[in-house]
This record gives C-alpha cells, structure tokens and sequence, in this order.
C-alpha cells in the first residue's frame, strides 16, 4: 500500500475513534466527569476505574471522553466560522478593485504576521474566558489561512481561458466565482478545513491549559494536562491518558488532511493527464 494511503486510512481510524467515543459519551460515561470523590483520588488504574482517578477523585476515562467531545465540537466550530470569515475575505480581495484588495491584503498579512497563540491570548484576554470566547479567539486565528488560500487560488483560475470567455460573454463576477471558482477549489478546502481541526484542538487545548479557555465545571483536555502537571512525576497516570488522547486526535486530523490531499491531488492529475 502506496505511503499517502496508510497516512489516510491511520488518519480515518484515529479520527473515527475519536468520534465514535466522543459520541458515545454524549449518552454515557463510566462515571459523571465532574463527580468528586476525595476518599478514592490518586486511584491508580483498575476494574473500578480503568485510567484511575484525578486529586479530586474524578474518574480519569470519563473526563477524557467528555474531554474529547468539547475539543471535537469546539474545534469544528471555530474552524467553520474561521473558513466561512477566510473564504468570504479572499474573494471579495481577490474581486474587488486594487485598492481595496489592497487593504483587504494588507489586514490579512497583519493576522498572518503575529503568532497565533498571540492573538488568541489577546481575544480571550478581553472577551473573556469560556467555550465561546476560546472558539471564536480560534477562528479568527484561521481566517488569514483560509482567506489567503481562496485568494491565491483565485488568482491562480482567473487566468483560465474558460474564465476569460465568460468575462468576455458578460459574467457576473459573482456569477463567475459561484459556477467556475468555487467548484476546482473545494477539494483543497476541505484538505485544508481537515487539517485546521487539528491545529485548532491544539490551540483550544493551550489555552485551556493556561487557564483562558474552557472553564469548568465543563472538562478540557488542555485543562486535564494543566491540573495533572502538578503531580506528574508521583502519579504519572493522571497526565499520561489526557496527553496522549490530545496527541491522537491531533496526529489522526493530520494524518487525515496529509492523506486526503495526496488522494485528491493524485485524483486530479489522473483526470486530466
């Protein structure tokens, strides 16, 4: 089996299994993620309680699947604003007149130029902390991505022959990107909407592990790692299940994006070679 499909298809199984017991945890979980119980904290792994349990007695396997069900939907959900804002940005750049694709151009290197986290930090900073500040604090760190893909991709299909005869037929500009722009592009914006899930779950799980994220009683995988850092080196169990359920959700989003990519490109280059 050719290399980009064993990345696609360990892609599908880590981010599948993520999914699935994400789901799951929706209707169950071996026990309430937020129950405490100081009796039995610093539990290490069981029958009782497979993964242990946390300094408050928390069980360890619950709070990573509700974990993981947080991480999931707030990464799909700042993606999606951050791509609708990007997409929205790189065509009227890419439509709009010189001067204002100009400005447009210039705003997109200013978010482009400073660090992600940076700008996250900045935004939960003032619109405070939750699922919904860290979100939208994601998304706008995915705009400039998105909107300088669609820009440069436009620019790239407007000097297509087929594009040209439709300027000269008196297209619409709009009607030019909705029948003859968007359809070549959304495979690679679905590549890239693939792999900005896992670089957001990324930065959502670093802000919570500094405490401007989820806050409780809600469970972040971010905030697991943050409380666990303090006993890490006595009670290793507690860090280790949340760190590497992070490592593979992340890993299975870019496995993911890396495989869809080389399956689509190769598909791409067999229609017209």
């Amino acid at each position: 089996m050719k290399k980009h499909r064993i990345s696609f298809m360990i892609g599908i199984v880590l981010t599948v299994s993520a999914a699935v017991l994400s789901a799951v945890s929706i209707a169950f979980t071996p026990y309430d993620p937020e129950s405490m119980d100081i009796y039995n904290r610093f539990q290490g792994p069981s029958s009782e309680h497979l993964l242990g349990t946390d300094h408050f007695g928390r069980d360890i396997l619950s709070r990573i699947m509700s974990g993981s069900l947080v991480a999931l939907s707030s990464a799909l959900l700042s993606v999606t604003i951050g791509a609708v804002l990007g997409i929205a940005l790189g065509l009227v750049a890419a439509l709009s007149p010189k001067r204002i694709s100009g400005i447009l151009q210039r705003i997109i290197d200013a978010l482009m130029a400073f660090p992600t986290i940076l700008i996250a930090l900045v935004l939960v900073t003032i619109a405070g902390k939750g699922i919904l500040p860290s979100a939208l604090a994601v998304a706008l760190s995915i705009v400039p991505v998105f909107s300088r893909l669609v820009y440069t991709m436009i620019l790239e299909t407007m000097e297509k022959l087929y594009i040209r005869a439709a300027v000269s037929y008196g297209a619409g500009r709009f009607r030019i990107a909705a029948f003859h722009l968007f359809p070549p592009m959304l495979s690679r914006l679905v590549v890239q909407f693939t792999a900005s899930i896992g670089n957001a779950i990324l930065l959502e799980s670093s802000l919570s592990f500094l405490g401007l994220g989820i806050q409780p009683p809600s469970t972040s995988l971010g905030m697991m790692l943050s409380e666990a850092r303090g006993y890490v080196l006595t009670y290793p169990y507690q860090a280790i299940p949340a760190g590497i359920a992070l490592l593979v959700i992340v890993l299975g989003f870019n496995l993911l994006g890396d495989g869809l990519s080389e399956v689509l490109e190769r598909g791409r280059r067999g229609r017209h070679g």
